[in-house]
């Protein structure tokens, strides 16, 4: 049953994973999709008050449970500090890291604030008649 918990364990951590690239880069979605901005705000507020307020993500709490069934303690420091910090990103590069996360994505937003503002001039649009 161990090995039932650790794929599960991975997998939480896999989803944690592009959860966190949709939170950094998937404002950029709307840039094709315009509705797509909706279900990434929320997304994108959640991962600055982990981050600002020192929350504890639901899907670091669910990977815990699973290292827990298998006799593991939870993630030391929590996902970033165990899997990210220091490991993917240096610890001296983490305010440029930040700083490009928040840049990406006001730059998303104004880039489909922007798309979106086009396609509406776009359908509102009326054909000149040609004589």
């Amino acid at each position: 049953m161990q090995s039932v918990y650790s794929a599960l364990a991975t997998i939480t951590a896999g989803v944690h994973f592009l959860a966190l690239l949709y939170i950094g880069l998937g404002g950029f979605l709307a840039w094709r999709w315009p509705w797509a901005i909706f279900p990434h705000i929320p997304f994108a507020l959640w991962g600055f008050a982990v981050i600002a307020f020192d929350l504890i993500c639901p899907l670091t709490w669910v990977e815990d449970r699973f290292r827990a069934a298998q006799g593991l303690g939870p993630l030391p420091g929590g996902f970033n500090e165990h899997y990210i910090y220091g490991t993917i990103v240096p610890y001296s590069l983490l305010p440029v890291v930040a700083i490009g996360a928040i840049v990406a994505v006001v730059v998303s937003y104004v880039g489909a604030y922007l798309r979106w503002k086009a396609l509406l001039q776009e359908r509102d649009r009326v054909p000149s008649v040609v004589d």
